[in-house]
């Protein structure tokens, strides 16, 4: 998705906390324009009233959904109809969903099945059904811990990263090797598209890297090359996985 893309943002109000909205729609811009921008919620009861005067500074329109009997979920079903009626109006290609709720799962899949790009956003608690709906799903406790690293938080960097674990850095060599040429070498760019594609919420900021190469050049198992480009000054990245030493050369 690139950053021209027009996109409408659909915020889940019962469903996700306030407190890093700016933070969320300064990251929204990344993927591209929002030029819709809705929440829903029973804006009646006192739980909301956090987000009034950040709608106004976010420019975001609030959606009044009263709740019509007590265990539905009237905002779900608000947000669902909305967003089938701005696809059917072809003034966007793309959406946003904001929430942690796993009854957006076929939304999601819907959306995506008429060729709209679609973004996540929820808590680390959103459940995996709702994250491989979506092209790319982001946490809300990354954003929040951008924010705090900008006042040195330490203490909240220690609850919010996680530990890369042996299953990721597998996942990035079958990557790897799903890319690479007959040397092994595969364009860094591809890879993390194709990372992407196969488990959307993964994300560098997850581990504590703002992007992908120094993740890669993190894990010893990996080996960087930088190759000149001659479209750009830009210098392209390739990826290798290293190869095994043989116990005869470790001695020699």
């Amino acid at each position: 998705m690139n950053i021209n893309t027009q996109m409408a943002v659909l915020i889940d109000g019962d469903n996700i906390p306030s407190a890093h909205v700016k933070e969320m729609m300064e990251e929204i811009t990344k993927y591209g324009n929002p030029t819709i921008k809705r929440i829903y919620g029973d804006w009646t009861r006192p739980g909301l009233n956090k987000w009034k005067n950040l709608l106004l500074e976010n420019a975001i329109t609030p959606v009044q959904q009263y709740g019509y009997t007590t265990g539905k979920n009237a905002t779900d079903s608000a947000m669902i109809i909305d967003a089938m009626d701005i696809l059917y109006s072809g003034k966007v290609n793309g959406f946003c969903l904001v929430s942690s709720d796993s009854d957006f799962t076929r939304l999601a899949t819907r959306l995506r099945e008429a060729g709209m790009q679609v973004i996540g956003i929820g808590e680390k608690k959103t459940p995996n059904p709702f994250i491989v709906a979506c092209d790319k799903f982001i946490y809300i406790e990354i954003l929040k811990q951008q924010s705090e690293d900008k006042i040195e938080s330490k203490e909240t960097n220690k609850t919010v990263i996680d530990k890369i674990t042996e299953k990721e850095i597998n996942l990035i060599s079958s990557t790897i090797k799903d890319l690479s040429d007959e040397d092994g070498w595969a364009f860094l760019g591809d890879v993390g598209s194709l990372l992407q594609k196969k488990r959307p919420n993964f994300d560098s900021r997850n581990y504590g890297f703002e992007k992908l190469t120094p993740l890669i050049k993190s894990i010893d198992k990996f080996e960087i090359e930088q190759r000149e480009n001659q479209r750009s000054r830009h210098k392209l990245i390739f990826v290798k996985i290293k190869e095994k030493r043989s116990a005869r050369s470790k001695k020699s």
